[in-house]
């Protein structure tokens, strides 16, 4: 009696497909594309659409149960719809959790713009922004957050360390500074003032008391990606002692980066102690050579940036380097108490608004 073979089912199905398939097979590669690039595009949407419901329901009852209402009424209310949501829906729907998001309609108002940040910032983004208390603040780190698309991490990084206030643009009169975010919002276009910073919070390289220049940018490159999310958005490094030669002579420029964002090459000098009057032309000289040689085209004209551990206000003020180009900040390589580093900025920038309304 003969025997008939049973053929064994194969561990791996793919190979009841006709024609051989290569390993790793291109269709097993493509449908592994489709399926993770629907599964993020699934989260992503899921993510926005709750944004949205939490504003529709924060604005629902805000308008028509706490407006123009007794606080007592209004607390009652939300009290009760807390009880019912919850025992439905689960605990995202408690009372705590109803009180934010009728903040959330209270500060973001405008449904627009709430629909725009939540392509990029889920409902983690908005309750890190929903405490901040001034709304220009809120906004520069809402549209920031949006367009350099900052996890929940990052954002708290970027808050806990006074971002908004160490840059230029928190200098600026309040109507300045809207309308610059306004003209973000819009156009997604970056200009130095929100990403030019002061201080710069350099912990992260690990220099401890006394050391020099050399080693300042030695720690930097080592740290280089640290020292990339420091400086902002957009930034590639080019070169570390760059060599310029003019009549014969040589000059080291510390450090050479270009910003995609801003389209400029971005030049950096470092420097142990005070601003000295002299670094500015040592500077304009450079910036005016690489705007000669080096500069594309298409890119604007290139920045520099003088890191000192000490500044002279006064003296900056009066040699006017923004007009040449030129950002003075100085660096940190201790970040400083929280409320130490407060007072410092206050005081920075109502200096600067009293500079900027003599000058007007």
């Amino acid at each position: 009696m003969a025997i008939k073979k049973i053929s064994r089912p194969t561990d791996n199905p793919l190979s009841s497909l006709p024609g051989p398939l290569t390993h790793p097979s291109p269709l097993l590669s493509d449908i592994r594309q489709l399926i993770e690039t629907t599964r993020e595009r699934t989260v992503f949407t899921v993510n926005s659409e709750i944004t949205l419901l939490y504003w529709h329901i924060g604005h629902r009852i805000q308008t028509q149960v706490m407006g123009g209402q007794r606080a007592s009424y209004g607390k009652e209310t939300i009290s009760l719809l807390a009880q019912q949501l919850s025992t439905e829906y689960g605990k995202g729907f408690a009372e705590k959790n109803l009180r934010r998001m009728v903040q959330f309609a209270e500060l973001f108002p405008d449904e627009r713009i709430v629909a725009t940040l939540s392509r990029q910032l889920g409902w983690s983004h908005f309750v890190l922004l929903i405490p901040l208390k001034l709304p220009l603040q809120r906004d520069y780190y809402a549209e920031m957050c949006r367009i350099e698309r900052w996890s929940v991490r990052t954002l708290r990084e970027r808050i806990d360390s006074m971002l908004f206030e160490r840059t230029a643009l928190s200098q600026k009169p309040d109507a300045l500074i809207a309308r610059e975010l306004a003209i973000l919002h819009d156009t997604e276009r970056l200009t130095p003032d929100l990403l030019m910073r002061d201080p710069y919070v350099l912990d992260f390289l690990g220099l401890q008391g006394t050391h020099q220049e050399s080693d300042l940018e030695g720690a930097i490159v080592r740290e280089m990606e640290n020292f990339l999310l420091e400086l902002g958005a957009g930034l590639s490094f080019v070169a570390r002692q760059k060599r310029i030669q003019i009549d014969g002579d040589d000059f080291y420029l510390d450090l050479l980066f270009y910003n995609r964002k801003l389209r400029r090459l971005v030049a950096i000098e470092l420097k142990i102690g005070d601003f000295k009057a002299a670094y500015k032309g040592q500077m304009e000289l450079y910036l005016r050579w690489l705007d000669k040689f080096a500069r594309e085209t298409d890119e604007l004209p290139p920045l520099g940036i003088i890191l000192c551990t000490g500044k002279k206000t006064e003296q900056i003020e009066l040699l006017e380097l923004d007009k040449s180009g030129i950002h003075v900040a100085e660096y940190l390589t201790e970040l400083p108490p929280r409320s130490v580093l407060a007072k410092r900025l206050q005081l920075a920038t109502a200096r600067a608004r009293q500079h900027i309304n003599r000058r007007d």
